[in-house]
């Protein structure tokens, strides 16, 4: 079977609903009201035990 017969039945299957609800329930949990501070926290970790240089 060739990439686009294959890739053609994966789109006209539910796995693409699937997968579209998939990403958007992601997308929706990452851009939640509340979910700043976390993501702040977060991106600060590599920082978090560095000593300020005098």
């Amino acid at each position: 079977m060739d990439t686009y017969s294959l890739l053609r039945q994966f789109a006209d299957s539910w796995w693409l609903l699937v997968m579209t609800a998939f990403f958007l329930g992601v997308v929706v949990f990452t851009l939640r009201p509340g979910s700043r501070r976390v993501h702040d926290d977060i991106a600060n970790i590599p920082l978090r035990n560095d000593e300020p240089k005098e």
